[in-house]
């Protein structure tokens, strides 16, 4: 069985049948999906939440992508959220711009299969880039082997303890509410309450 955490997609999109499109085939593709139509409400969710993946339009009623872009990267909380560009821009000089900020970028009209390919992608990417930073002083963990180590003598942990260390170490000196923690260790379908995460911890 697959022990790894479900990536979480956040997307900005004003256009409804668009926006239901790339929702459609993300989470067919197993990934759990938050949809919003417009910059303050993405912003808002972002004290709750913080997603794996940012998928952002550009020209939005209420904003400008590519500055909320600048604006997620500028912020030590959201700095390491990866970044795709989905938008109707499609001149040379919008991409080159758009790349400074984000690690992708996506014109339209679009392939829904590409999008979920490239999202992939960019998530097998910032893998081995959080796996390369997960060695703290004295901790060690291999999250592809499901092992911890402190000073070099391996720990045991219950599947559900790996998933907690694995979850808090992912974001340094971030403050993980209980919901989320509960969300993203034992699922939405689990009998579980927010003691149920202290007694683990």
């Amino acid at each position: 069985m697959d022990t790894k955490k479900q990536s979480v997609i956040f997307t900005l999109e004003d256009e409804k049948e668009i926006s239901d499109l790339i929702t459609l085939h993300l989470e067919r593709a197993g990934f759990f999906v938050e949809d919003f139509d417009s910059v303050k409400d993405f912003r808002q969710f972002l004290n709750r939440r913080i997603p794996d993946i940012a998928i952002l339009d550009i020209m939005l009623p209420d904003g400008d992508g590519l500055e909320l872009c600048k604006e997620l990267r500028s912020n030590p909380r959201t700095k390491s959220i990866g970044i795709i560009l989905l938008t109707a821009r499609a001149h040379e000089s919008d991409k080159v711009l758009g790349l400074e900020y984000s690690d992708d970028y996506i014109t339209k009209p679009f392939s829904p299969r590409e999008l979920v390919a490239r999202v992939k992608a960019l998530l097998r990417r910032l893998d081995k880039l959080e796996n390369e930073k997960k060695t703290f002083t004295g901790l060690k963990i291999d999250p592809n082997k499901r092992q911890v180590l402190v000073d070099g003598r391996k720990i045991e942990l219950t599947t559900t303890e790996f998933s907690l260390l694995e979850l808090l170490t992912s974001k340094p000196e971030w403050v993980f509410p209980r919901d989320q923690i509960l969300d993203m260790v034992w699922g939405r379908d689990k009998a579980v309450t927010d003691r149920t995460v202290d007694v683990h911890i």
